[in-house]
């Protein structure tokens, strides 16, 4: 693999001009985890004509069953593009075996433990040997529940974090079920005789899962789980974090319900933090569901000029952000 870094091999796959953006991919091999095989794509988004005029990066993690085109459509329609045409240094990453990504050897054995431990730092290595500034970084989903795991794990900090916006991500709501032993085994069974899960047979995304990431989830709400992995409480060192936070849930969201969303802010007691909820009643033009709180035409009219506000003050627009307190939905 050419490479185009002194940390890793890294090689520029493709580098395109999509109308008034430039589209650089990168493939990265960190080399850092006991799987060897593992790569992962990096989607550089900025300014046609203007490639080495390089401002605050911004790096964008996916959800579940999702890819890049989650944030930057082929037709140059999303965040990322909004967000490059703001004169930001847009970065996409694909997580393991998503997009762009190729499937490495322990594919479906691959975890947010895995993501935290060992990619996110990598990416962060090679953005910052690229560009020369901290990034901030936004998550959607499962994106920002692994941020945030990265965060209480202490794998990513103020040093590779200018910021952090989660939007709908949380860990606390509870399916009672699983926490009744019986229950979890015989699901955790079931998901053994399974490679992954596809997400376009579920009707979930384009995208395939790693069996790997739904036993993890039943560990994290199973009897006696907890959000973390076998070495670490995630959870219990989000106290810590004092990385500015922003945290978006929608109203009509019922996957990650708001109440839960705010909990998961209100866990990061030390940081500089700011809650906005997606909602009619919050002046809004719908209650936002899921996706749409960032994939849709209101989102487009919306949303993203706040996401480009509190990039560039850390703090939303007076009068929009809510106290991230831990009741009502």
């Amino acid at each position: 693999m050419q490479s185009s870094s002194e940390l890793f091999p890294v090689a520029l796959i493709s580098a395109e001009l999509r109308g008034d953006l430039s589209e650089d991919v990168y493939l990265v091999k960190p080399n850092n985890s006991p799987d060897s095989s593992v790569e992962l794509a990096l989607t550089r988004l900025g300014l046609a004509g203007a490639e080495d005029a390089r401002g605050v990066p911004v790096v964008l993690l996916h959800g579940s069953f999702s890819n890049r085109r989650f944030w930057y459509s082929p037709r140059g329609v999303g965040l990322g593009a909004y967000l490059a045409r703001a004169g930001f240094d847009v970065w996409i990453a694909e997580m393991r075996g998503h997009g762009l990504s190729p499937r490495n050897e322990g594919y479906r054995h691959n975890s947010v433990a895995q993501y935290v431990r060992h990619d996110l730092p990598a990416i962060a290595a090679f953005i910052a040997e690229q560009n020369g500034r901290v990034a901030h970084w936004i998550g959607h989903s499962l994106g920002g529940i692994t941020l945030a795991a990265a965060l209480g794990g202490g794998y990513l900090d103020a040093r590779q974090v200018r910021s952090a916006a989660l939007f709908g991500s949380q860990i606390s709501r509870v399916h009672w079920p699983l926490k009744l032993p019986p229950v979890e085994w015989s699901g955790r069974l079931l998901l053994k005789g399974l490679p992954c899960i596809s997400g376009r047979r579920m009707k979930q995304g384009p995208e395939d899962e790693p069996i790997g990431i739904a036993l993890e989830s039943l560990r994290w709400h199973g009897l006696f789980g907890r959000f973390g992995d076998r070495e670490q409480d995630w959870w219990a060192g989000l106290a810590g974090v004092e990385v500015p936070l922003l945290a978006v849930a929608a109203a009509g969201d019922r996957q990650d319900p708001p109440w839960a969303c705010r909990k998961l802010l209100q866990q990061c007691a030390a940081a500089p933090q700011q809650f906005l909820l997606l909602s009619k009643q919050g002046g809004f033009s719908s209650d936002y569901g899921h996706v749409e709180m960032l994939v849709s035409k209101e989102a487009q009219r919306e949303v993203w000029p706040l996401a480009e506000y509190w990039l560039n003050h850390l703090q939303l627009p007076a009068g929009f952000a809510e106290q991230p307190s831990a009741t009502g939905a």
